[in-house]
């Protein structure tokens, strides 16, 4: 079997690695011997989202001999799942290479993604890179974008340690939204209720009426191998907050990918809607977060290049870091806060960010500094993302705008003890001054790529007009009956 994936097309394309090879040919023989049905062969595509086909286990084989060929409207359609991009013409808007007439890209394999799935255990996902078939990187491709940013930070002999703190709801579903009229794109929502009243944040008894469906949550993502550590009530009704176990980004990205999917996936088998949404449109519910833990690590000696010194006070990485974040917070904000909505949750008082500044534990501050002498968990936590993120991109930016903080010498203001008061610079109110702040940034376009960012300022103001083009409930009822 080695030698067959070594004799194939994606090794001959210096796709598929002999080690690689190696551990592809005992997940082929771990499928035959487990009596595993069927693999669901996946990429990340633009929104975080799972894409991709479901094969039959005898097929396993040959993805990684060849590779599996999808359409590659797949990578240009916004939230909607509308093609934003004029794939028919004779320029689809896509510089970086060959996208007219909803051709094919290629899905690679990644041997160490492979997961028998516990609440389905005849079947086993496996993720992919997706390139353009003659083997080139597609520059927006989610798992691409992430380790060019992990490679620029380590040619600075630096690597970043990240913590995920992801909030999100479980309701009782109550209508499907399944009827053909509800049959748009998007979606009709679909009609839910709480499982728990909330505003009891982290009490015992809470818990105990959430604890069957949050077991089963538990028990699952560590069959998938993700390091959970905590599992925890929040503040809103239905409001869950999973914690796990800091590890490298692209660990943390794959498992937040996986494990948010496990959640829809398990929640809707059981007749409940799992919810990562920033801030739903419902009486009484709270926004979600996802707070990113940072930091940093010198790949020489592995020291926590953020631990202060003996006498305290921020290290120049530390003071670095913090100020490349601030400095670039309103571009980086399309990347961490996606979407239209991500933008209503930024409202003071609500235990979300709405200024760009930092503050020493202090939770209402976009960075909330956890810096102390002697303590290797020494880090930083990014309040301002939101559970909608592609976290490939989310932490991506991250690395870029520390390491940039880091590189150009710049020093972090003073921090702040009153996040909701006085006049500092806010974050983006709005998906449109978001990509504002993103389209002039001079550092994310070399960083990421003028490919990268001319396709996602694309792909992102196609949802903002749809937006803006919609008329709201809010409109109807200020402006119906007046004029």
């Amino acid at each position: 079997m080695r030698e067959t994936f070594k004799a194939g097309k994606l090794a001959q394309m210096g796709l598929l690695s002999a080690e690689d090879g190696a551990r592809a040919a005992d997940l082929v023989a771990q499928v035959q011997s487990d009596g595993i049905e069927t693999v669901r062969v996946l990429f990340v595509d633009q929104h975080g989202i799972l894409r991709g086909k479901t094969i039959v286990a005898s097929a396993f084989g040959s993805v990684f001999s060849t590779g599996i060929a999808v359409p590659s409207t797949l990578l240009l359609k916004d939230t909607s799942h509308r093609t934003a991009f004029d794939v028919w013409s004779h320029n689809s808007g896509i510089q970086a290479g060959p996208m007219q007439g909803a051709n094919d890209v290629l899905l690679v394999p990644c041997p160490e993604t492979f997961r028998v799935l516990p609440w389905s255990p005849h079947s086993a996902w496996i993720f992919c890179d997706v390139v353009f078939r003659d083997g080139r990187p597609i520059p927006f491709s989610a798992r691409h974008v992430l380790r060019r940013a992990m490679d620029r930070l380590a040619d600075q002999n630096m690597a970043a340690v990240i913590g995920l703190e992801i909030e999100f709801h479980i309701f009782e579903r109550t209508d499907t939204a399944t009827t053909h009229s509800q049959s748009e794109m998007p979606g009709a929502p679909v009609e839910t209720r709480n499982l728990a009243q909330g505003y009891q944040f982290l009490t015992e008894n809470r818990y105990g009426e959430l604890e069957g469906i949050l077991d089963t949550l538990r028990r699952y993502a560590q069959g998938l191998g993700l390091a959970v550590r905590s599992v925890e009530i929040e503040m809103g009704p239905s409001q869950v907050e999973f914690t796990f176990d800091p590890a490298d980004p692209m660990t943390q990205a794959d498992a937040l990918v996986m494990f948010r999917t496990m959640v829809k996936q398990v929640c809707a088998a059981k007749g409940l809607h799992a919810s990562f949404m920033a801030k739903p449109r419902l009486e009484n519910t709270m926004a979600n977060g996802w707070h990113i833990h940072q930091s940093l690590l010198d790949v020489n000696n592995g020291r926590n290049l953020f631990m202060p010194d003996e006498g305290g006070g921020l290290t120049p990485q530390a003071s670095g870091w913090i100020a490349g974040l601030l400095t670039h917070a309103a571009a980086a904000s399309v990347l961490i806060a996606p979407s239209v909505n991500s933008y209503k949750r930024y409202l003071p008082f609500q235990l979300a960010p709405n200024k760009i500044q930092w503050g020493e534990d202090n939770r209402g501050a976009m960075l909330r500094a956890l810096l102390q002498e002697g303590d290797g968990a020494s880090r930083i936590e990014n309040r301002a993302p939101d559970t909608s993120a592609n976290p490939y991109y989310a932490l991506a930016a991250q690395l870029i705008a520390g390491g940039e903080g880091i590189s150009s010498g710049r020093v972090a203001p003073a921090p702040t003890q009153s996040p909701y008061e006085g006049e500092g610079a806010q974050l983006p109110r709005s998906l449109g001054e978001a990509l504002h702040a993103f389209e002039t940034s001079s550092l994310f376009r070399r960083a990421l790529g003028t490919d990268f960012s001319d396709y996602l300022l694309h792909l992102k103001r196609f949802e903002w007009n749809r937006y803006l083009n919609t008329v709201s409930e809010w409109e109807q009822t200020e402006y119906f009956n007046l004029f």
